[in-house]
């Protein structure tokens, strides 16, 4: 037996409005610099500068190029979609602490350079749903952290410096931020609790338990079980001799 209790994964429009909100704002941002001229890079964070802590809050809105956007439009849709819907309860708490453990990080150990652009804040979510799976061992947090591996396992690659132009700082900063959210936040969710998953549960009175016995066999029917038995039912049969001739006329 198991208690019925109701998950709290539930689809809402949220789960699709706000993350299309993310990418329209970093594509708004986005076009206007092409548009406009402007060139919003010095807004990224600087390391170890005081005018470079804006970056914190501002760097996820600003891409270098339409490739950089681009690349980072699809992952952020979908990871920030995952959390809505798998950790609604926990949502804001992990976009905010996300977007500034990330920022911080990157200010405190990334190159003399402006850091901009939203994949540290994609790694934070990344890093997140995966470790949260492995450590809570809930079947359906460990099917979703299965499926971003599978999905973005190679972005594992990019916590190391293999390319001069892409800030790695950025990508290692928001996988250890989403690592220690992972560990200390804690998640609420609703399990299926069975009989013998229950602190109180005895084996020896439970009535299925007892058809077992030292050596695990199964034992149909139990000595102190009486079967019911079916009341008998009598046919009595009574030949009658006709003798009438039926005659055709």
């Amino acid at each position: 037996m198991k208690s019925k209790q109701q998950h709290p994964f539930v689809f809402t429009p949220e789960v699709v409005l706000l993350p299309f909100l993310f990418i329209l704002i970093i594509w708004f941002v986005f076009w206007s610099e092409v548009r406009f001229g402007f060139r919003f890079n010095d807004y990224g964070v600087y390391p170890r500068t005081l005018k470079g802590m804006r970056g914190i809050l501002l760097s996820p809105l600003i891409h270098g190029s339409m490739r950089h956007v681009w690349n980072n439009t699809i992952p952020l849709f979908l990871l920030s979609a995952a959390v809505i819907y798998f950790y609604r309860s926990q949502r804001w708490t992990i976009f905010i602490i996300g977007l500034l453990g990330s920022g911080i990080l990157t200010w405190i150990i990334g190159r003399e350079a402006n850091h901009i652009g939203a994949s540290g804040f994609i790694y934070v979510l990344m890093s997140f749903i995966f470790f949260k799976g492995v450590i809570t061992k809930y079947y359906r947090f460990v099917a979703l952290s299965l499926i971003i591996m599978f999905l973005y396992g190679g972005m594992l690659w990019y916590l190391f410096p293999i390319e001069e132009t892409i800030s790695w700082e950025g990508h290692l900063g928001g996988f250890i931020t989403g690592f220690l959210l992972a560990v200390f936040l804690p998640v609420v969710y609703t399990k299926n609790t069975y009989e013998w998953e229950k602190e109180e549960f005895i084996p020896e009175n439970d009535p299925f338990m007892k058809h077992f016995d030292e050596n695990g066999n199964f034992i149909e029917t139990l000595p102190d079980e009486v079967e019911e038995e079916l009341p008998t039912i009598k046919v009595n049969y009574i030949f009658v001799k006709n003798d009438r001739v039926d005659q055709e006329e």
